[in-house]
């Protein structure tokens, strides 16, 4: 799978582990005070769809396999174990087995299994007795036939078709390892699982404290001894615990370009790691409330975003634009600029402007009679500002749009039950991999499709990618998915945001990835002071 690196995602990797790479000097104990700009709706990864939880709990968890922690261009190359030793597919590529780690105990001092695991993806594929209260990745594992168990220590996965991808899904940091012996419900409110860090206390709206656990299989590990997070909603509050050193890292998602660079010019000894993430602002719009169920009006609406002024004026130059697939450096997947600029809503902003007032007033809208819409965002600020911009570009063809700001507890239940009409939305992808963006975002059915897009030929088409090994001949599969749900208007996306990541130069080891939901187990991190 040499040829999933390009070049310039090799100059990524390089440029970011020139000042990032191992240490000879580690030293032990310490606290990490790190900050977190919301609470996780819940304590259950599994159950969420958002950075605030895997960010906070995931250091407490393990996965069967996981991503080098000092590489932050995720791929096929890069997975490592973890919970498994090895693992193996048969010739056929319908059957994946792992062999297990046979020294792994849970917080509460039980023996990990391969139950566990069984237990665990086949309560994500809803295969399982217990039922995840929200479901968002179940589609993820539609293609799973059965888990089988060989004795305690070896796990078979066993498949309908080929589908290498399977392998990155369960490598993602949404896909811990959830013991067999406790109730999922618990898990919402309680942590037990193998990792790194066990769970001291949760005050909501104030802290997440982990503790070292000191039983943790992976010898010497970690050198930390517990990891704080402060919980900060305001702005303003968050940069001046950075400046001022209460926190010594901020959350992935909150720090942008125009903060970061504030935050340079009155701090210079902070470090920073930009890095072009997964995560993208998109617009999600409910495609069964009138009216936007009439795809020419959400035709006008893609085609009013002009994509590189919401880089220029929202992000200042701290975004890059993509379509549903994340091009290189970042991504291996994405679209090249010259397939992007023959789609709706990218190119020649004017244009797209021009063609978006025609189509608008054939349906008798226009200067005295606007389309009127409401979007929906999350009240925090890395959703607002995009929204407001929107609001702009829509008003710029005739759309006249209200905003409507959700407490960010509630986001996630709101979108999931489709109590919007149009809304501006933030999505990360659990690693760069189609198979994780099309079947969660996508498919017909699933939870985080909020837009409930469902075409039965692009779906063929998502499987028929699926099933294919030979990067050379998936690429342009994956790259006709894309095109084609940019001209559905499936979930416009408008930019792929770069996160700048500050951190107290004291910090070794604190490694970004693509992927925000990726890299935050913390376990080879230590504080040189």
């Amino acid at each position: 799978m040499t040829t999933l690196r390009t070049a310039a995602a090799m100059a990524l990797v390089c440029a970011v582990l020139s000042f990032s790479a191992p240490l000879s000097a580690q030293k032990y104990g310490g606290i990490l005070r790190l900050s977190a700009d919301a609470d996780p709706p819940s304590l259950s990864i599994h159950e969420e769809a958002t950075n605030r939880t895997t960010y906070t709990i995931g250091p407490t968890y393990n996965y069967l396999v996981t991503f080098d922690p000092f590489d932050p261009v995720e791929s096929l190359e890069t997975i490592r174990p973890d919970l498994a030793e090895r693992w193996e597919w048969n010739a056929a590529g319908t059957a994946l087995t792992f062999t297990l780690r046979q020294d792994v105990k849970w917080h509460d001092g039980k023996p990990f299994t391969a139950r566990d695991v069984k237990h665990t993806f086949d309560v994500v594929r809803g295969a399982g007795t217990s039922k995840l209260r929200l479901n968002p990745r179940r589609l993820w594992y539609g293609n799973v036939d059965s888990i089988e168990t060989v004795g305690d220590h070896e796990v078979v996965f066993k498949l309908k078709r080929p589908q290498p991808s399977l392998l990155s899904m369960l490598t993602s940091g949404y896909s811990p390892v959830y013991p067999a012996h406790v109730d999922v419900a618990q898990l919402r409110i309680s942590v037990m699982g193998t990792g790194p860090f066990k769970l001291a206390s949760y005050v909501r709206g104030r802290t997440i404290e982990l503790v070292k656990n000191r039983d943790y299989h992976v010898k010497n590990r970690p050198y930390l001894d517990g990891v704080n997070f402060s919980i900060i909603t305001s702005s303003a509050s968050h940069m001046a615990a950075i400046a001022s050193g209460q926190v010594e890292g901020a959350n992935p998602s909150y720090t942008t370009k125009p903060i970061a660079n504030t935050l340079k010019a009155t701090n210079s000894d902070l470090k920073f790691y930009p890095m072009v993430t997964s995560a993208t602002a998109n617009i999600v719009v409910n495609t069964n409330k009138p009216p936007l169920n009439d795809l020419a009006l959400r035709k006008a609406m893609n085609l009013a975003m002009d994509r590189s002024g919401i880089v220029k004026s929202v992000y200042q130059g701290g975004a890059v634009i993509g379509a549903t697939m994340l091009a290189p450096p970042g991504g291996v997947w994405g679209l090249n600029p010259e397939q992007l600029n023959r789609l709706p809503g990218y190119g020649d902003g004017e244009a797209n402007k021009a063609e978006a007032r025609a189509i608008l007033a054939s349906k008798g809208y226009g200067p005295g009679n606007p389309l009127k819409v409401v979007i929906s965002t999350r009240a925090l600020h890395t959703y607002v500002e995009p929204a407001i911009w929107a609001i702009g570009e829509l008003k710029a063809v005739g759309i006249e749009a209200q905003l409507r700001q959700v407490e960010t507890g509630n986001w996630f239940s709101l979108v999931a039950r489709r109590d919007f009409q149009m809304a501006m939305n933030a999505t990360g992808l659990g690693t760069d991999d189609p198979d994780i963006q099309f079947y969660e975002n996508y498919r017909c059915g699933s939870q985080r499709n909020y837009s409930d897009y469902c075409n039965p030929d692009v779906e063929k088409m998502v499987d028929q990618q699926s099933a294919e090994g030979v990067f050379v001949k998936r690429l342009p599969m994956v790259n006709q998915v894309d095109i084609r749900l940019q001209r559905d208007v499936a979930r416009p996306i408008l930019a792929y945001r770069i996160y700048y990541h500050p951190h107290q130069p004291y910090v070794k080891n604190w490694i970004p990835h693509v992927s925000s939901f990726n890299g935050w187990r913390f376990t080879e991190v230590w504080l040189d002071k």
